[in-house]
């Protein structure tokens, strides 16, 4: 009888035999990272729940701060990570781990946030710590000096351990949705791409232009239910349409 559990071994091919070729080692931090990601991916049952964020007013709301306020200007992101501290408060089984064996459950009552930077070797995904008690500000200046000594000196690993749940942002760079991969021991992940502009009924069925913000969060199946995760997202939404900059 055959054994169709056993995985198939890697192809080698002499890739030269079809044109000319330049082989280099792959970078410790590409390579480490590599390995984390097949492990997170390979023992993780990922879901992805996709949705979108109605940010018309926050960014309107947002504008009007930088220009009011132009050596103070707001980012997305640290507001992000305040909606997602929020979400954590709301929904408490997404601030949780599982120990290796998936056989008890670790509740966390901190909320460490990370974010991942796209670095030349790879990517590395700094922390910041007690979200909840720091303001915008404090966070975004925190995301500043350590994407900056991410993609320079490099992080030591307790800058980059403890996180309760990360955020990974494309929209600088594009796209509509993804499926981020979960960083264990954490349980969940959220996406972010390119805010994008819609035309959509309004209240007298009209149609009005608005700007809506792509959300994919993965989350640990073992854990969260697809429910749960849809209202999550939905919190972070509604989190976001509220808030009034002030």
């Amino acid at each position: 009888m055959r054994d169709n559990s056993v995985m198939l071994p890697w192809p080698e091919d002499d890739f030269s035999a079809y044109g000319p070729v330049d082989e280099r080692p792959m970078a410790n931090i590409q390579h480490y990272v590599g390995r984390v990601m097949q492990r997170n991916w390979s023992t993780i049952p990922h879901v992805t729940h996709n949705d979108d964020a109605d940010v018309t007013e926050f960014e309107r709301r947002r504008r009007a701060w930088n220009s009011d306020y132009p050596a103070n200007k707001r980012t997305l992101l640290p507001v992000l990570m305040k909606a997602t501290v929020a979400a954590l408060q709301e929904y408490p089984q997404f601030n949780c781990s599982l120990i290796a064996d998936g056989s008890r459950v670790i509740q966390k009552k901190y909320f460490h946030i990370g974010f991942a930077v796209d670095v030349p070797a790879g990517l590395l995904v700094p922390v910041i710590r007690d979200c909840d008690r720091k303001s915008i500000d404090e966070i975004a200046a925190e995301i500043a000096t350590l994407s900056e000594k991410a993609r320079t000196k490099g992080l030591a690993m307790a800058e980059m351990s403890g996180g309760c749940f990360s955020l990974s942002s494309l929209g600088h760079i594009g796209g509509t949705s993804f499926t981020p991969i979960i960083n264990a021991p954490e349980v969940a992940i959220l996406g972010i791409t390119r805010t994008r502009a819609q035309f959509l009924p309004g209240d007298n069925g009209q149609p009005e232009l608005r700007h809506l913000l792509p959300l994919s969060l993965s989350y640990d199946h073992r854990l969260i239910n697809g429910a749960d995760a849809a209202r999550f997202v939905r919190y972070v939404a509604d989190w976001l349409a509220s808030y009034s900059f002030s």
